[in-house]
């Protein structure tokens, strides 16, 4: 399916931007999303022992750029954005590796569940990745709105950031958000594929394996924990468009729970297991891990480290 047909068929378009407030046979949206994310099943679950780095690790810097506001792509919107550079960055002879974390805010934290910066320090020192740049950013808020999830016209530009699967959000982060991660981290990020990565979190998680699927010349590795492959604006086509379109050069890790989400949009569980089944069918290499839990970063945290590394091997 192209873009202009994806369009005019309006799978841009979502429920999301009434609010869902109504309910569905019964059933209401945020009630499922409350029982996935309060699930027994993640209990049993940690942050990876990388995300607690041994004594006289070098520890990489994090520098804050709250309020940035995009000039082009979603005009209007202000957002919080953080670039980490790993240490040793500036004397590297070679460009360092790529990540970009959507909903940065969850992933950039000390003391949630991913802690990506305390990660990546454990294994770039470990020799396991190479001296590394990841940006985290944050959804926009738009002009005029409260922020937070609760508020929504924040609610509805997050989906139409994340859930649209067109190409504005890939253009957005290379044309707005990378040359501002450079400039700030001090120098450019590789241009190799294979070396820059895309991650985040359900509708995140969509976006991120949208983004290499559009553009696999910028990025070449994904990583979605409880991808929203869903019918929120389309999503629940991908497994169709991988099955049918010739395999591009990207390697994904997909992570979803037993208890993830079931709302009036799909089953997120079947969804991620019908996309794993569509990448096999069509020769990716890629990965599935199923954990015990419901729709939260918990056992994607617990297996962070070794989904980076079999992501970067």
């Amino acid at each position: 399916m192209d873009l202009d047909t994806y369009r005019a068929l309006g799978l841009d378009r979502s429920l999301v931007d009434d609010g869902l407030t109504s309910s569905f046979n019964g059933r209401s949206f945020f009630d499922d999303v409350t029982r996935s994310t309060s699930d027994p099943g993640d209990a049993p679950y940690a942050p990876c022992p990388e995300a607690f780095p041994a004594a006289g690790t070098p520890r990489g810097r994090v520098e804050h750029v709250p309020g940035w506001q995009s000039s082009a792509c979603y005009p209007g919107t202000t957002r919080d954005i953080w670039v980490y550079a790993s240490a040793g960055l500036d004397a590297a002879t070679d460009a360092p590796a790529l990540m970009v974390f959507n909903d940065g805010g969850t992933y950039v934290a000390d003391d949630g569940a991913m802690r990506v910066p305390a990660v990546l320090d454990s294994l770039v020192h470990a020799g396991e990745l190479p001296p590394t740049m990841a940006v985290f950013v944050q959804a926009g808020r738009p002009e005029g709105a409260d922020g937070g999830m609760g508020d929504l016209a924040t609610f509805r530009q997050r989906s139409v950031e994340y859930d649209t699967c067109d190409d504005r959000y890939v253009t957005f982060l290379a044309t707005e958000v990378l040359p501002l991660a450079e400039e700030r981290a001090g120098r450019p990020a590789t241009t190799d594929p294979a070396r820059r990565l895309i991650c985040g979190i359900s509708s995140g998680g969509i976006c991120s394996f949208n983004a290499a699927w559009h553009a696999p010349d910028r990025f070449g590795l994904v990583l979605s924990h409880c991808g929203s492959f869903t019918a929120i604006r389309g999503g629940h086509h991908l497994p169709y468009l991988v099955r049918t379109t010739e395999r591009k050069p990207i390697r994904v890790v997909l992570q979803t729970g037993a208890h993830d989400l079931d709302t009036v949009f799909g089953n997120w569980e079947l969804a991620n297991r019908e996309l794993a089944a569509a990448l096999s069918y069509a020769g990716y290499e890629h990965r599935l891990e199923v954990g015990s839990g419901g729709h939260t970063l918990a056992h994607g945290g617990a297996i962070l480290a070794d989904s980076l590394r079999w992501l970067f091997r």
